[in-house]
């Protein structure tokens, strides 16, 4: 008897299967929370609650909030108060169009109401836990010098219609958004009634006044207003991320610095809450600076340095203590071949957590401060992200993945390394399939390892299809669960996915990132057809029916082996790079990509000059909204597909490749109506190339055949 299908062979089950992320524990260690996105009523977008989850695993989770807009960022103030931004209706104001405001569950309990809302919304909140101390990122038009005239000018904006931006700096795009008018700002959360006070210190009549101390303790039930720290830098933030000290005095913060001609670094400022005073702490010529987190008695801090990348250097982020104070800094474990993110301090200030990606997974480790001692605290096969410690210093709880299991919370023993699941929001859904460690040696004699995802039970005589799955990035992993890039969706198919982590990888040294750099179509390509022939010498994989498909990077990817081999019966790539001159000036971050290759290097690494060697069918997908690799690669790519490639067109002049154009989607494609259009073409491409299917119909809402007669009356 076959096995019972799964969310998996249904798309639209997959995509209603409630989605967990983020993870908060409140300063006393005794409450977690995370938030849940499940699917709205009409199928075209996500709205997430806030849960809580036991941290002694005895009691089940629960839900904490309920609102069609959804809650994000919770985030837990020293007293045990619940933070998060939402733009719910605030049930006290008129308000025709609510933006994201800043609310609040007090610590005893009780209804979520508004602290602050703005015209202009509210980005994130962060907390200190050891002081009734607020940070707020937020949104604000340059022409404004307090919260005041920034209102007036967003309404002025939104009366007269008006979305144009005039820019006079670099970059104007990120990602899949424009950049400005309004740029963020971080503010610190005050007792008062808005007006012209909110501005910055530099911008009140009494320039040489700094502003009050922060009280000790804010009222929750008085109005509050918000004071500005990051004024008069040289670029503007984007995504700013600070960094609060335990006891709320003083935050660091990583600011751009300019370079010649439109480029930028970042360096490491301080800023002192109560008086507004900011200095830098930290700024290297050729370096990147970002800061992890303060320690328990904020004298030191765990900063990421990084070099800023050539053709021939690709980056090594190292990790270091650095003196609050003077910005001093010192090597923390400098001969870890790793590429570290530091995650907490242990409460008696001893050692560092962090997390690393390595071998296809993303473990915990645990570094001593004095001697710098690496110690891999988690085995299993999965990757964890949000680490959070408990203040007693025992254990840490975090999220954790792998390509078995989406997020969930867990609790990890600090001294034995015992992992225990925490019983959360969201049932773990069951797999149709397993998935093995395989490998094989690069021709080079280096390693090569990724995941492959087999359909459950025993394989055909002729074995398996075999799909070959491609990361993006390229500094990436195949390590974690991932909802775009789901493997299991084509294993319920029947194929067998390979997700190899080729040459430009992270997780296995800094040896085996400089294998590919600047140099895509060399180690990165070979090093996936050696161990796609090492996968397709198995038994139960039918080397004769094969696939290749990828996104970003992967896209890339899949171009250059469409143009290199004929050995896949069919192509799909998503978002990808084509021509690689004239992506580099059109990305969202041009000045990055001229540092990772010189204009001889982009040349020969660029696809489109073999277009004519390309003979297998190629289903090319791409969304208008996306700024890193942007629409004129992929139109670009079809055009050249239909004009040169080595695949004829039928004499009327049809052609077996395909073009799906998501007009309003982006980088990825992340509306739910969409993303079952994604898989259902992609899947349907596949059956007719590689299986040898007849065609399959396709969603009528692609408008390419008549719908079900509707029964309704």
């Amino acid at each position: 008897m076959s096995a019972p299908p799964t969310v998996f062979h249904d798309l639209d089950h997959y995509v209603a299967v409630p989605r967990l992320s983020g993870l908060a524990l409140s300063p006393d260690g005794r409450r977690l929370v995370t938030t849940v996105a499940t699917l709205n009523r009409k199928g075209t977008g996500y709205s997430s609650a806030v849960w809580e989850v036991d941290p002694t695993g005895e009691r089940p989770a629960h839900r904490l909030t309920r609102s069609a807009k959804g809650e994000t960022g919770a985030a837990f103030g020293a007293g045990g108060d619940l933070y998060f931004t939402s733009a719910r209706p605030d049930p006290d104001a008129e308000e025709d169009e609510p933006r994201a405001a800043l609310w609040l569950i007090p610590a005893h309990g009780g209804e979520a109401r508004v602290v602050l809302g703005r015209p202009g919304g509210v980005d994130a909140v962060t907390c200190a836990p050891d002081a009734d101390v607020v940070l707020v990122t937020a949104a604000v038009l340059p022409g404004a010098v307090d919260e005041e005239q920034d209102a007036r000018l967003v309404a002025a904006r939104k009366e007269a219609g008006v979305e144009a931006i005039l820019h006079s700096g670099y970059p104007v795009r990120f990602w899949d958004h424009d950049l400005g008018p309004a740029r963020p700002h971080v503010f610190v959360l005050e007792e008062g009634a808005a007006g012209p006070a909110e501005g910055e210190a530099e911008a009140t009549d009494a320039e040489d006044e700094a502003p009050a101390p922060l009280p000790g303790t804010l009222d929750r039930t008085a109005p509050h207003r918000l004071r500005r720290l990051t004024g008069d830098l040289a670029l503007p933030l984007h995504e700013p991320h600070p960094v609060l000290s335990p006891d709320g005095t003083f935050a660091l913060l990583a600011v751009p610095v300019p370079m010649a001609r439109a480029e930028q670094r970042s360096a490491l400022v301080r800023i002192d809450v109560a008086s507004g005073e900011r200095h830098t702490l930290l700024d290297l010529e050729g370096t990147e600076v970002d800061s992890g987190p303060v320690s328990p008695d904020g004298t030191r801090a765990v900063v990421v340095t990084d070099r800023v990348t050539t053709p021939t250097d690709p980056p090594h982020p190292r990790l270091h203590l650095m003196d609050t104070t003077t910005g001093e800094t010192t090597p923390l474990a400098p001969d870890w071949d790793a590429w570290p993110t530091p995650a907490a301090w242990t409460p008696d200030g001893s050692a560092v957590l962090a997390l690393a990606d390595q071998d296809g997974r993303r473990p915990v480790f645990r570094i001593e401060v004095a001697t710098g001692e690496v110690t891999q605290l988690t085995h299993d096969d999965d990757a964890w992200s949000e680490l959070v410690v408990d203040p007693e210093g025992r254990v840490a709880y975090g999220l954790r993945s792998s390509y078995l299991f989406p997020s969930e919370p867990a609790r990890l023993d600090l001294e034995t390394g015992e992992v225990t699941a925490l019983p959360g929001p969201v049932e773990r859904p069951a797999v149709p399939g397993r998935l093995e460690d395989v490998g094989t040696t690069a021709e080079d004699g280096t390693r090569v390892r990724g995941w492959l995802a087999l359909p459950e039970g025993d394989a055909p005589a002729e074995g398996h299809p075999l799909l070959l799955w491609i990361h993006g990035g390229p500094l990436g992993s195949w390590n974690a669960w991932s909802w775009r890039w789901n493997p299991w969706i084509l294993v319920a198919q029947g194929y067998a996915v390979l997700l190899p982590d080729p040459a430009l990888s992270t997780g296995y040294g800094q040896d085996f990132i400089q294998r590919g750099w600047g140099a895509w179509g060399e180690a990165p390509y070979t090093d996936l057809m050696a161990i796609t022939d090492a996968v397709v010498a198995r038994d139960d994989v039918d080397a004769s029916r094969t696939a290749a498909m990828g996104g970003s990077f992967g896209g890339y990817m899949a171009n250059w082996v469409a143009g290199h081999t004929d050995r896949f019966r069919a192509i799909v790539t998503h978002a990808s790079l084509w021509e690689l001159e004239g992506f580099g000036p059109t990305t969202d971050a041009a000045f990055y990509w001229q540092r990772e290759m010189t204009p001889q290097m982009s040349l020969a690494n660029s696809p489109h000059r073999f277009v004519e060697q390309i003979v297998t069918p190629m289903l090319v997908i791409h969304g208008d909204k996306d700024y890193r690799v942007p629409i004129g690669e992929g139109l670009r790519l079809w055009y050249e597909l239909l004009s040169r490639s080595g695949l004829p067109a039928g004499e009327d002049g049809s052609t077996v490749h395909r073009f799906l154009y998501f007009p309003a989607e982006n980088h990825w494609i992340l509306s739910p109506q969409h993303a079952k259009i994604w898989y259902a073409v992609v899947c349907a491409f596949l059956a007719e190339h590689v299986l040898g299917k007849e065609p399959r119909e396709l969603p009528p809402v692609l408008g390419l055949t008549a719908p079900a007669e509707d029964a309704k009356g």
